[in-house]
């Protein structure tokens, strides 16, 4: 039979449409179903067998069941003119006897010229554009975040949308300070690090008297022993010790 005859197996899809990258190998299916009470035996083909690999390209659909193809395209370095592909696959089935197997399978089932009644689907090739990744730029407003600029008459964005873009590229936690700033909260800053300062001087200046009060006590001590060295008694040694 030719491809106007009884269908012997249902094809889905009728295109084989790839998602079409550069450098990416890029697989796509087709359910070939068996409506029929008959073991029916397939064959995949194609215009360009060096640049799609299938699997399986050949074997035995049971009556009343369905099996799967999956056709993979090898890498792609160029694109081609207008994503345009004139690469066909043709789809050969014919009755066989029940028992037959995959390993029984051979081109010469489906050769015409041996009499044998052969059923044929062509499928074109479909490159179409790849998924496109989600925006990692959620819509509307959220807890802690501005919302999303609009655009201003005349389709501009005006300063304060501007504004707003620029700083939602800062992480959350970032941004959503920033919103809540405002000048009592500079002021505040500002009183505190002055604070900070004058308490840090008078630390300074408290410790600078402590070490000095240690000299001078350290000093009046070793004079005290050098008086007792001479044979003062402990009355005028006092009596000296404050006298410095």
């Amino acid at each position: 039979m030719g491809s106007d005859s009884k269908e012997l197996l249902r094809i889905e899809p009728l295109e084989l449409r790839f998602p079409f990258e550069m450098k990416k190998q890029i697989s796509c299916s087709m359910q070939l179903t068996n409506r029929t009470d008959d073991y029916i035996a397939f064959k995949v083909k194609t215009t360009s067998p060096k640049k799609y690999c299938v699997r399986p390209n050949s074997g035995i659909v049971p009556p009343r069941s369905s099996s799967d193809v999956i056709v993979t395209m090898q890498a792609q370095r160029e694109a081609p003119a207008d994503m345009q592909c004139k690469d066909k696959f043709l789809v050969q089935s014919v009755v066989v006897t029940e028992g037959t197997t995959t390993k029984d399978v051979t081109g010469e089932m489906f050769n015409k010229g041996s009499g044998n009644v052969v059923d044929e689907r062509k499928l074109k090739v479909v490159y179409v554009q790849p998924p496109r990744p989600p925006s990692p730029v959620h819509e509307g407003s959220e807890e802690g975040l501005s919302p999303r600029p609009s655009l201003s008459e005349g389709g501009n964005l005006n300063y304060h949308d501007m504004q707003t873009i620029k700083e939602s590229d800062d992480p959350p936690l970032l941004s959503a300070t920033k919103a809540h700033k405002d000048p009592e909260d500079i002021t505040s800053d500002s009183e505190t690090s002055a604070l900070i300062s004058r308490l840090t001087e008078e630390r300074n200046s408290a410790i600078q008297q402590n070490n000095k009060l240690l000299e001078e006590m350290v000093s009046r001590f070793c004079l005290y022993g050098n008086i007792l060295s001479h044979g003062l008694l402990f009355d005028d040694c006092i009596s000296i010790l404050f006298l410095l």
